[in-house]
């Protein structure tokens, strides 16, 4: 199975897509895989990244949360 960054999200959240664009072009540079996960599906969740979203969670156990960069991402991939 690749490895996979998860990105949390909300319904209607401009930013969370805004982090997408961001992250789509690199998945394929690191050969990754994104899962979306909605924050409104889970109570914990939305307690731990429901004013914080966009979240993504990289493959090596690191969190970042918007805003960021392409740059600071691929640093965290490293």
């Amino acid at each position: 199975m690749n490895a996979e960054i998860i990105i949390y999200t909300g319904r209607q959240c401009h930013l969370c897509d805004q982090a997408k664009d961001i992250l789509l072009p690199l998945l394929d540079q690191k050969k990754l895989h994104l899962r979306e996960i909605d924050v409104g599906s889970d109570v914990t969740l939305q307690k731990k990244y429901g004013l914080r979203i966009p979240v993504i969670a990289l493959p090596n156990g690191h969190e970042k949360g918007w805003p960021f960069t392409a740059a600071q991402i691929l640093r965290l991939l490293e």
